[in-house]
């Protein structure tokens, strides 16, 4: 049996992990050099919910006039393979077998590593350690998650040109997110409920939060489920979707219409958005995420609902703590 906490117990913790791991992650870029990761391109790199973290993160970046990429650790197998001029790795144990070998394979590069504590195997391949400090998690992730959307955001603002967002207030934010949006996280439950698939789709930052939320679908519910970019969507994936099936947006621009036009062909359908302007209707429930910051802020508010929407598919699927049925025994490093 996993001791991770049951997955609920763990998402009404992440205001309390993100004030934690702000005051971490800050004292901890006080002295480091950021220089190679400014320089560019900078290689993000991961693996499962840390893959979907590197693409937020390098989405962002790239909005801050940083050259960043997010790649698989497997794509950088190859030794030979001079991809960037800084390595990020992120993996929210610090134990995953591919980013730590990606790094292994690259002992002269600049390579930062971020996971939610140091002295854990990914501290060993990499020159400089960022440790989250978001605390206890669950299976699958969510404080580790946020902690590492968090890390990336202040890296960004460090390396790139500055955001200007408050992040002092992302932790009592997300406190008021949790609560407001519960009632509607439930209503989308239900109209997901006895689905068999579930395609998730953002763009940018959010493309990197319908990852994330496809994989905790399948981890937590044992639903089948895909991540899509917005505007890919639009060109064939989107035919097999009928009421057998869901589909769970996250953004304010494409997404909108998408949205309605799919609850119009009678599509469950479920829109995470900062837009206050868009109404429930036949098959369409809209959770209303207020706009905090464009990016990383904005996706690290609205995973959350996300996450109390699995949390109860994964309730009724009797798995209020996610077990791997069929767990590999080469996916992660000894401690």
């Amino acid at each position: 049996m996993s001791d991770k906490l049951p997955y609920r117990e763990a998402i009404a913790l992440q205001p309390e992990a993100l004030k934690s791991c702000l005051e971490a992650v800050s004292r901890r870029l006080e002295a480091l050099d950021v220089a190679p990761i400014a320089k560019g391109p900078a290689i993000l790199v991961g693996i499962g919910a840390s893959l979907y973290a590197a693409i937020v993160a390098a989405a962002q970046m790239r909005a801050q006039g940083i050259r960043a990429f997010a790649l698989p650790g497997t794509d950088l197998y190859d030794a030979s393979i001079d991809a960037g001029g800084a390595y990020i790795a992120f993996s929210a144990s610090g134990r995953s077998e591919e980013p730590a070998r990606a790094m292994e394979l690259r002992p002269n590069a600049e390579s930062y590593g971020v996971a939610k504590a140091d002295g854990t195997p990914i501290s060993r391949v990499v020159k400089h350690m960022i440790a989250t400090g978001s605390g206890n998690d669950s299976g699958p992730n969510t404080t580790s998650y946020l902690g590492s959307l968090l890390t990336a955001a202040l890296l960004a603002d460090k390396a790139g040109r500055p955001s200007a967002t408050k992040w002092a207030e992302i932790s009592g934010r997300a406190e008021a997110v949790l609560k407001t949006t519960r009632a509607q996280a439930e209503k989308a439950a239900k109209l997901f409920a006895g689905k068999k698939s579930i395609d998730c789709v953002g763009a940018g930052t959010a493309y990197g939060t319908a990852g994330y939320a496809a994989l905790l679908i399948r981890e937590a519910a044992r639903v089948a489920a895909q991540d899509w970019d917005t505007l890919n969507f639009l060109h064939g994936p989107m035919e097999p979707n009928d009421q057998d099936s869901g589909v769970l947006l996250f953004g304010h621009g494409r997404e909108v219409k998408l949205a309605q036009d799919l609850a119009g062909f009678g599509i469950p359908t479920v829109l995470v958005t900062s837009r206050a302007d868009i109404a429930d209707a036949d098959n369409l429930v809209v959770i209303h995420v207020p706009a905090f910051s464009e990016g990383i802020g904005d996706a690290i508010l609205q995973a959350m609902p996300a996450q109390l929407l699995i949390a109860t598919l994964s309730e009724d699927a009797g798995l209020p703590v996610c077990e791997f049925r069929y767990r590999q025994t080469d996916t992660k490093r000894d401690v």
